[in-house]
């Protein structure tokens, strides 16, 4: 676990530029490099170099050319430029997806939440600035070697330890995380990004108060499919709710305005659910299935197929 003592103040830096501050290097081609300002030190790339004490001062939005006559744009990075060329060990989450997690989760300051499949840290750094230094995130991660890329990234982006973060090496609990809190306490969201979040319905459930949310992120169809009837089967959630985002940007020179040849597709479904009060049955779905949806819904001695 963290160590509170150490635990850094969270500002979001404003003003010129300063050592210590990350800084992000844009060229006319869009390329982008991200340092740390230090006096006395030099970024070289094959376009020249720029020294740090030049960028030292200089308002946030300067703009800077190297020695080979390239300029650069240079601003502090957005948490999402910072998460995609962060340092991996695991997949990271894309900022597509952390944004609908941050919003379609509702996670809000001062939540409580616990994060099953810290990874390389990218969700956590989005789910830390949301709850802020009022609420808590508690972070599991079963490799060691995952945790502390992921302890490294998060508190290179905070400048430090996160007051409100609690990182756990270990399995998440079946029998729920809510015993991390005081007696009576439970979460109020829960985020797993893990392999298998269909054997951890009874975990999400054990950890989350009445009312609270799990949010569930898997890459494929089985993966979302066997998530959803887990949550649906258990008893004490209400009805799935799953998508995913398709993010397509677009190119817009006076006139010539189109989409993008290149977009960010398929990255992963997010599956959210509402935990109901003790002792609730839910309610009866009322959609009708389509037929053969279920092994068991097939009429006898029939199989689907196509009849055109």
């Amino acid at each position: 676990m963290g160590n509170a003592s150490l635990a850094v103040v969270i500002t979001q830096p404003r003003g010129p530029l300063a050592p210590g501050d990350q800084v992000q290097l844009t060229d006319p081609k869009g390329r982008r490099h991200r340092l740390v300002l230090e006096a006395g030190r030099s970024f070289h790339t094959h376009r020249g170099s720029l020294a740090h004490d030049d960028l030292i001062g200089k308002p946030e939005g300067s703009v800077i050319v190297s020695s080979g006559g390239t300029a650069y744009v240079a601003l502090r990075p957005l948490l999402a430029d910072y998460t995609l060329s962060m340092a991996r060990g695991a997949a990271v989450i894309y900022p597509k997806d952390a944004g609908q997690i941050l919003a379609m989760a509702d996670i809000f300051a001062g939540a409580r939440v616990v994060e099953a499949g810290a990874g390389s840290g990218a969700l956590s750094c989005w789910l830390l600035r949301a709850v802020g230094e009022t609420g808590l995130l508690v972070s599991y991660e079963r490799r060691a070697d995952f945790a502390e890329i992921a302890r490294a990234n998060v508190e290179r982006y905070f400048g430090g330890p996160h007051p409100s973060w609690r990182l756990v090496t270990g399995e998440f609990p079946a029998e729920g995380a809510a015993g991390t809190l005081g007696p009576g306490e439970a979460f109020d969201r829960v985020v797993l990004d893990m392999l298998a979040p269909w054997e951890y319905a009874h975990a999400a459930s054990a950890s989350l108060r009445e009312g609270g949310l799990v949010c569930c992120y898997v890459a494929t169809t089985t993966q979302l499919s066997r998530t959803v009837e887990a949550l649906r089967g258990y008893g004490s959630f209400d009805e799935p709710t799953a998508w995913e985002s398709l993010l397509r940007g677009w190119h817009v020179d006076g006139l010539a305005v189109r989409p993008e040849h290149r977009m960010v597709g398929h990255t992963g479904f997010l599956v959210t659910a509402r935990r109901l009060a003790d002792g609730v049955t839910p309610p009866p779905r009322r959609r009708r299935p389509a037929k053969a949806a279920r092994p068991e819904a097939a009429e006898p001695g029939t199989e689907p197929c196509d009849q055109r």
